[in-house]
């Protein structure tokens, strides 16, 4: 199988390459190396001490999901109690389920475990308990008490711990083997050599090797000043192993996990400890923040606290481990082990614990950049109308004054797209021209010149009672996350829309447009710098998933999702606490009527599906009067089908037309179908009603079309017809924010709430109210009481 995957990778792999970034990733998932020649060989597993299976570390969590071989460390304070004394049984029934998993779905773990002397000491416990009445009676003047000896607990307790291991993973059919080890195995040549010709042999035998030191006959877990045999001089006891002399002191789990993971050339190492990960001081104090991806740059910022009360290594033995093993190419990972599935999380790419990279992106978190956008919206709210509109004609101007900039960034997009496979439809979105980029100066002119009385509008001005007034006023919503794929135009649009609206904005683009994104980003922070609100829209370029910025619910107000159908259904899906603006699918439909005018039939039904195919206003779907096929109108049928095969649409019928045509169009697999490109589906049906029913069931209320010169049929549609946009003889393509005269739209919306269609700056606002009195009480309105309501509607202010 796998000789048979590695002929199929050496066809593909320039395209394999971009997916993982680099050939060690090629070789760590799949056991393969590349040769010299070019050709790709499989790896014995038993020299994989010398095999070159990885260069680099992965750079993004989203990497992590290809990591091939995993060293797991599992801290005392993981898997022991609270009391010290014996396991924490149901905790690390859950780690070895999910290291199971693992295994089981063709990765290869190793374990480096703790948990010997607190097992030891709870049977050592129990036993002096047992005893105790005897030693009573026999030495009645005797302290009873007794301290536990830790090598002595180890000792009873290495045995039982695996035991228990055996019979946990039993349960999964997962084989295991114990590994014993002591300092000296590593300081001593011949032994490190057969602990690692072990410990291939077991991987690839497919059993889990568990480690653990021999506390029954360790050294103490200190460093120590001893005579050095040979020169006679002073040395440290650390027993440095690394083949440049460069090795790690192995005085606890971390370092030994971590010289391990280097040693077996590991893809991820997980140390497992009691706390979420490296927080910038210890996490009990004020203002303690979790990093949540550490680079060397971070260290300098990091203040440790006190070491946990159990086990032998602390958070700065841990980062220690952490960076050394990062050095040897293994990315690493601390998480706090009592979190649920963090296991399988961390493979998933899921934001737990601490990921380390050497990958120095020079951005702030993305909850700093949250932060840091509700400051900026609150400058942009303490600005006039004039300096917000003057900082979106600054940026519409920049636009055309830098296009060159511009378009040198989306080349660059465009040529790593070709490379990569993107689809058409997706490259025709990612293209940028210079005439897309007027287009925009134009459309964000237009938000300028319409916003002096947006933000602070009164809507509602109402006497409650004398001296008592009330007042209904726009405001901005927040802080918007904006997500979107493939076009870098939504960019300096939707900046536009926030500075216009005073919202705060994080914006997450797609990689594929990820040069064109910054050159425009420039761009939004050169605009608004001129007026002092430089934070209040930044490009989030962490590769964050988006699972994870879907909960910081403390800091973003609103989603909206602008791209593929698949994206904006997850957003939908994932996001459990944050509201969504947006619509998963533009499946639009152009009926045309009995009594249309076919020749304005055959120019709207054009420009609907070819003007733009990829857009998501485009047709999708060509909805036919049954009279006009059966009738001496089929003439039409046969010219829409030309124009549309001149055009070079893709042609599918509909179940009733697939069932009267004998030589036709294949047959649409679903009508629910959204072809994003030059294709669509027609389908004959028998009246308006008929039509209305076949767009409900299989539209997405989006954009909806009927042709006719039947005004009454007209009117009966585009009110029955519950989409967001309803045209009577126009082009679906009119669905938009520009064509509207929004000047942008953050987005479509096929929600039924405040705003629907085409979002422009008004869909941004929400209200607040605003009361003045004197000295009212609710209580002086009760019945009998000294006031009275009016409500009284007051005219709206100029």
């Amino acid at each position: 199988m796998s000789q048979v995957f590695a002929k199929g990778l050496t066809k593909n792999l320039s395209k394999f390459n971009s997916i993982f970034a680099n050939k060690s990733f090629v070789r760590s998932l799949c056991n393969v190396t590349i040769g010299k020649d070019g050709l790709i060989k499989p790896i014995d597993k038993r020299t994989l001490q010398t095999a070159d299976r990885r260069q680099t570390t992965f750079s993004d969590r989203s990497q992590l999901r290809y990591a091939k071989r995993l060293v797991i460390k599992l801290g005392s304070a993981v898997i022991t109690r609270e009391d010290q004394n014996g396991l924490a049984l149901g905790r690390l029934a859950s780690i070895v389920e999910q290291v199971a998993e693992c295994q089981i779905e063709g990765r290869e773990c190793i374990m480096v475990t703790s948990g010997a002397v607190a097992f030891g000491k709870q049977k050592l416990a129990q036993e002096l308990l047992m005893t105790l009445t005897m030693r009573e009676t026999l030495h009645p003047k005797e302290d009873a008490t007794h301290i536990l000896e830790p090598r002595a607990a180890a000792a009873v307790g290495q045995s039982g711990l695996m035991s228990l291991y055996d019979a946990m993973f039993a349960q999964y059919g997962v084989r295991i083997a114990q590994v014993l080890l002591t300092k000296p195995d590593f300081y001593n040549e011949e032994t490190r050599k057969n602990l690692f010709a072990t410990l291939t042999e077991l991987i690839s035998l497919n059993i889990v090797p568990i480690i653990n030191t021999n506390d029954a006959v360790t050294p103490p877990m200190f460093v120590v000043e001893e005579e050095n045999p040979v020169k006679g001089s002073k040395r440290s006891n650390l027993y440095e192993i690394d083949h440049n002399d460069k090795g790690i002191s192995i005085k606890d789990n971390d370092s030994l996990a971590a010289m391990l993971s280097a040693e077996i050339q590991s893809d991820l190492l997980i140390l497992m400890s009691d706390v979420d990960g490296i927080y910038n001081k210890p996490p009990w104090e004020d203002n303690a923040r979790l990093l949540h991806t550490f680079s060397r740059d971070d260290r300098k910022n990091i203040r440790f606290g006190k070491k946990s009360k159990v086990g032998t290594g602390g958070m700065d033995s841990k980062l220690n481990a952490a960076t050394w093993a990062l050095d040897r190419g293994v990315s690493v990972v601390i998480c706090n082990g009592s979190q649920d599935n963090a296991i399988k999380q961390i493979v998933e790419g899921r934001k737990i614990g601490t990921f380390f990279t050497e990958t120095t992106t020079g951005s702030l978190p993305a909850d700093t950049l949250a932060e840091n956008a509700r400051n900026g919206c609150r400058t942009l709210q303490n600005l006039s109308p004039a300096e917000r509109a003057d900082c979106v004609n600054t940026l519409a101007d920049l636009l055309v004054s830098k296009k060159d900039f511009i378009l040198d960034a989306n080349q660059k997009d465009l040529a790593e797209a070709q490379r990569n496979g993107l689809a058409r439809p997706l490259l025709n979105r990612l293209s940028l021209s210079a005439e897309k980029l007027r287009g925009l100066s134009t459309g964000l002119k237009q938000i300028a010149e319409t916003s002096h009385n947006i933000v602070g509008r009164v809507l509602r001005h109402t006497k409650l009672a004398d001296g008592l007034t009330l007042k209904q006023v726009t405001v901005p919503i927040g802080v918007l996350l904006v997500i979107f794929e493939s076009r870098p135009d939504s960019l300096p649009q939707v900046a536009a829309l926030s500075i216009a609206s005073a919202n705060g904005c994080l914006l997450k683009g797609g990689k594929e447009a990820s040069f064109s994104n910054k050159a425009l980003m420039e761009l939004v922070k050169e605009a608004l710098s001129t007026v002092g609100a430089t934070n209040a829209i930044s490009l989030i370029s962490t590769r964050e998933e988006i699972s994870d910025l879907l909960c910081m619910e403390k800091h973003i107000d609103l989603i909206i999702p602008r791209g593929s159908s698949e994206l904006v259904r997850t957003i939908q899906d994932q996001s459990q606490r944050i509201p969504v603006l947006g619509h998963a699918e533009g499946i639009c439909h152009v009926y045309v009527d009995r009594d249309a005018d076919l020749a304005k039939a055959l120019k709207i039904v054009r420009d609907a599906k070819c003007d733009y195919p990829a857009a998501c206003n485009a047709m999708e779907t060509l909805l036919i009067h049954e009279d006009l096929f059966h009738n001496s109108n089929a003439a039409f049928f046969n010219d829409v089908c030309n124009m549309l095969k001149h055009e070079g649409v893709t042609i599918y019928s509909g179940p009733k037309l697939n069932q009267i045509l004998t030589f036709g169009p294949p047959q649409a697999k679903h009508l629910k179908h959204e072809y994003g490109d030059l294709a669509c589906c027609i389908e004959l049906v028998k009246d308006v009603d008929d039509a209305v029913r076949h767009i409900h069931k299989y539209g997405s209320s989006h954009t909806d079309v009927i042709i006719t010169e039947n005004q009454t049929a007209a009117e009966h549609f585009q009110k029955q017809v519950d989409s967001a946009c309803v045209f009577h003889n126009a082009s679906s393509r009119f669905a938009d924010g520009y064509r509207f005269g929004l000047g942008a739209e953050v987005g479509i919306s096929t929600a039924r709430i405040h705003a629907r269609g085409p979002v422009g700056v008004e869909g941004l606002l929400s209200t607040k109210w605003i009361l003045d009195g004197v000295d009212h009480s609710a209580a002086e309105f009760s019945e009998g009481g000294p006031r009275q309501y009016v409500h009284e509607k007051l005219p709206l202010p100029n």
